[in-house]
């Protein structure tokens, strides 16, 4: 929760107030939270960029003109479609003293033993939603996959966090599993 970003009032609301700030790095964001009312602001392209890449669902302090220092989280992203260039943002305010849902990333690493052996990796999931205190959140979690086998999988119910988090995701989901060559093949032609 280190991480602090500058929010500034926005000019305006119109198209070309907002294409105008665009041009100049700034992208358009709201800010909105249980007991606060919504405020439209802009936020500095390269600051979100840089914490959308290093942990996008940190809990940030927004420094707001007037309004002192919250503790906020990207709630929402829009982006444009074909570039891919930042559109809007969405700023939550959370109350650090309540418990939040929020989705984790899982990042898988690994080889697992049943590709090695042949066998095709399936990803179902990549990230699971979770309970915890603000400064509890993690930001990502790495699950060992080198031990699966052709035929195994990873439910959900088999990722183990740290006390104080509560999975909300069904346990029985399967999140990731190592699949024959020919169950794959069958899949394939029967979505076809």
């Amino acid at each position: 929760m280190s991480k602090t970003i500058q929010l500034s009032e926005r000019a305006g609301t119109s198209k070309s107030i907002m294409k105008q700030g665009r041009k100049l790095g700034r992208i358009p964001a709201v800010l909105y939270g249980i007991g606060k009312t919504t405020v439209s602001v802009e936020v500095n392209e390269k600051e979100v960029l840089e914490v959308l890449r290093k942990n996008p669902r940190a809990i940030l302090q927004a420094a707001i003109p007037g309004s002192g220092v919250l503790p906020v989280l990207i709630q929402n992203v829009q982006r444009e479609t074909l570039t891919g260039k930042l559109v809007h943002i969405d700023f939550h305010h959370v109350n650090m003293n309540e418990s939040m849902n929020s989705m984790v990333k899982i990042h898988f690493y690994g080889e697992p033993t049943g590709v090695k052996a042949g066998g095709v990796l399936q990803v179902e999931m990549y990230e699971v939603e979770v309970q915890c205190m603000p400064d509890h959140l993690p930001s990502s979690m790495e699950v060992d996959v080198s031990g699966l086998a052709i035929g195994d999988q990873l439910l959900v119910s088999d990722l183990v966090f740290r006390d104080g988090i509560e999975v909300l995701s069904d346990p029985n989901s399967v999140m990731i599993q190592i699949k024959t060559v020919h169950e794959e093949a069958l899949e394939s032609s029967e979505t076809a």
